[in-house]
């Protein structure tokens, strides 16, 4: 144990790959490779920085000396000064010439995209995943009724691999969002102390061109290919509001999806993977909880409320920098990448291990399917010159009867006797038999079901690269 607080999201929750794309090692591992572009590409342009220098620095990219950082931030109280002393002690011969022209923002804004670019495509490949599990339960069950909800009262009968469509519409929404936020991100560059880029045409002995070619040079060595064509010494924050709030909508039908689990759960007609040794109460042997949709619910709900953050944060940024956004991005971005993470995995976790109870589910649809029924079978008696206006009078008052019998003494419904035990409709047990048949009543759900699982099958095709992950819910 430990006697300081530990991030849960990164003890608990999140994956190994989104924990290493926000770690320090990262971190400054891509600030060093920002400073050898920077130094590299002033060089393609003519400044007087040798390749000795520039391999002397390559030489010590990875190993950082973090102690030596350390000792220096304490002294300068600035993160980025630090570093740099610190990679110059290393490298004697390149310390004149690292960090040229450049502002904090050229190391912390371009490594902050970077990572954006490498976490958002982790969060892509996690979503499209999710989306398979999804696309084979309804494919699975597209043809099973099951008496749907709305209210959370009984309503018309859906179908259980239907139901899973509208988990999956959201996810690709959220699949489209994500893709139209990444596509965008962009480059920083180098623009300097304000944005302007002086400092670098200072450098350059006034030539536009060249400092124009310097920050294309850089963005092409870092993976990019567009830069944002202006900025103050920050990029525009709300580019950190975007992103976030893709999080936000993953996060959203995650949410959503984890509460029906829940429902259904608490109807036993479906059940989240539960292993062999799992306890779900301290007091209550017997319990079954759904921990993992509880978990995701949780974790989404902390998602939803942090993409405040980043859009409190691009409203308060003053001309062309203030400080106040430093603090709370730390914390506010990559904890909302580390949530999202970890809820990605638990819905994978949960479709792969569903189990689905039809004998239950059959239960349930028995129980409300005589009232659902009522409709057809009073149209089956007009058409054997039943007169519809008494026929359903006798309907309403059985059926209110059946109900209130259900509701005062807990029996089975009973309506279905009442209407073969009345006369007035003069049909038998034979007649009404195919009509309380639970597909009659589906409507077009499994083809709708059969319908959008062509699309969702082109978007996996598209996305074939990225499935396979590897899920592993530890606690």
């Amino acid at each position: 144990m430990s006697d300081k607080y530990e991030n849960p999201l990164c003890k608990r929750y999140a994956g190994a790959e989104m924990q290493y794309i926000f770690s320090d090692d990262n971190k400054f591992s891509t600030w060093r490779k920002l400073w050898i572009a920077l130094a590299e590409s002033q060089r393609e342009l003519g400044l007087g920085i040798s390749a000795e220098q520039i391999d002397e620095m390559k030489a010590h990219k990875d190993d950082i000396n973090y102690e030596t950082a350390a000792r220096i931030e304490a002294e300068t109280r600035h993160d980025v000064m630090a570093h740099i002393r610190a990679y110059g002690e290393q490298c004697p011969l390149a310390r004149p010439i690292i960090h040229l022209g450049a502002t904090s923002c050229y190391v912390g804004d371009n490594t902050d995209m970077m990572l954006q670019r490498s976490a958002l495509s982790r969060i892509k490949k996690l979503l499209v995943n999710a989306l398979a599990k999804l696309y084979d339960f309804a494919r699975t069950y597209k043809s099973l009724p099951c008496l749907a909800y709305t209210h959370f009262q009984a309503a018309q009968p859906t179908t259980v691999g239907k139901r899973g469509t509208l988990w999956m519409q959201d996810l690709v929404f959220d699949l489209e969002h994500l893709e139209f936020a990444l596509d965008r991100l962009k480059f920083p560059g180098c623009k300097g102390a304000t944005g302007t880029g002086a400092s670098f045409l200072s450098l350059f002995d006034g030539d536009h061109d060249k400092v124009k070619a310097l920050e294309g040079k850089i963005a092409r060595k870092m993976g990019f290919d567009h830069i944002y064509a202006v900025s103050g010494q920050t990029y525009s924050r709300k580019v950190d509001y975007y992103t976030v709030s893709v999080l936000s909508g993953i996060a959203q039908s995650a949410y959503k999806f984890s509460n029906d689990m829940r429902l259904l759960s608490h109807l036993k007609e479906m059940e989240e993977p539960f292993e062999d040794q799992q306890v779900g109460s301290s007091a209550m042997a017997y319990k079954r909880n759904p921990m993992r949709s509880e978990r995701m619910a949780s974790l989404a709900r902390y998602v939803m409320v942090d993409a405040l953050n980043p859009a409190l944060t691009a409203s308060a940024q003053w001309l062309e920098r203030t400080l106040d956004d430093s603090a709370n991005r730390r914390i506010a971005i990559p904890e909302a990448f580390l949530a999202v993470d970890a809820i990605l995995l638990l819905y994978i976790n949960i479709v792969s291990g569903l189990t689905v109870y039809p004998q239950r589910i059959e239960k349930h649809l028995n129980e409300e399917l005589p009232f659902m029924a009522t409709e057809t079978i009073l149209m089956h008696c007009v058409k054997k010159g039943g007169d519809r206006q008494a026929l359903h009078e006798r309907l309403r008052l059985h059926a209110a009867e059946a109900a209130r019998r259900i509701k005062d003494t807990g029996e089975e419904n009973d309506l279905m006797a009442r209407i073969l035990g009345d006369s007035a409709f003069g049909v038998s047990e034979e007649e009404v038999q195919p009509l309380l048949r639970p597909d009659q009543f589906t409507g077009r759900a499994k083809e709708q079901t059969e319908e959008f699982l062509g699309e969702v099958g082109s978007v996996l095709e598209a996305h074939k690269d990225l499935l396979g992950v590897d899920v592993k819910i530890s606690l």
